[in-house]
């Protein structure tokens, strides 16, 4: 019997048995991207505010497993006392890079020039694999890195590493060596991988092995389409897959599925429920 991988080895194992399946986590980090987004499209004081308020009242019930996590906490943990000169180009990772890069650079300046890049892990049979979500290639969208003075790197979460890692071994030569990756939340031992490839710093670290011990959702994900992507089928929401809201919510999953069913009549009343 071969003996249990360690370090780096240990850590691609796992990375590469992670597929579409979710044990209860010891420790769920949810992150509260919902409050904001209910406030600015139904209003504050909107029935959908007040179903948000109840669904992530109902989440973090198990206080001693689950924690609601807020985005000003982890930049503020992310700029820190670090000081950076303006980066000559700054490449955020999907819609949810960019908001961050927004948010930093609104509070220090670090990220003048932003660049979207679109790639995303989407589900393939039992396993993800990552795609580009615009008609250039990663490759094609990374044209001109290899003459800046200074790159940024910027994503919300780095879980797995995936995604931050492919973008970094996608560069041009010489290029890594200018780079530093920044992101609002990760997990210790897929963030302490990314820095064997450049520095890299982080606002909220959670420790433990990758859903077993430690998982992250995003709390909008719960609600709206966007958090299951699919390479055979349209996106679908967590609430979706009741055999993970079981997992990570036992004992209080019919009533996430139903808050989160009723938000999502709300905010997407025009998308159908998926088609398979």
């Amino acid at each position: 019997m071969a003996p249990p991988a360690t370090g780096r080895a240990a850590h691609a194992a796992a990375v590469a048995d992670i597929a579409p399946h979710q044990p209860p986590p010891r420790r769920l980090y949810v992150h509260d991207d919902l409050t904001d987004e209910v406030a600015r499209r139904l209003g504050p004081s909107s029935t959908g505010a007040a179903l948000a308020a109840s669904l992530l009242g109902v989440v973090s019930r198990d206080r001693a497993r689950v924690q609601v996590i807020r985005l000003a906490d982890q930049l503020q943990r992310l700029i820190g006392r670090r000081t950076h000169a303006p980066f000559s180009l700054t490449l955020a990772i999907g819609r949810a890079g960019e908001r961050v890069a927004a948010e930093v650079h609104a509070r220090t300046g670090w990220f003048p020039h932003v660049r979207l890049v679109g790639l995303t892990r989407v589900e393939d049979g039992g396993a993800y694999r990552l795609v580009s979500t615009m008609p250039a290639s990663l490759r094609e969208q990374l044209a001109g890195t290899e003459d800046t003075r200074s790159l940024a790197v910027v994503d919300d979460t780095v879980f797995t590493g995936l995604t931050m890692r492919s973008l970094l071994e996608a560069l041009p030569p010489g290029a890594l060596a200018r780079t530093r990756a920044f992101c609002a939340r990760g997990v210790a031992d897929s963030i302490r991988e990314i820095g064997r490839l450049c520095p890299i710093a982080a606002g909220f670290t959670a420790h433990g092995r990758l859903l077993d011990d430690v998982s992250f959702i995003n709390a909008s994900g719960l609600v709206l389409r966007i958090a299951v992507r699919r390479r055979d089928g349209p996106p679908l929401a967590f609430f979706e897959r009741p055999e993970w809201i079981r997992a990570w919510f036992p004992g209080s999953d019919a009533e996430v599925i139903e808050l989160s069913a009723r938000l999502n009549a709300l905010l997407e009343p025009a998308s159908p429920g998926p088609v398979d």
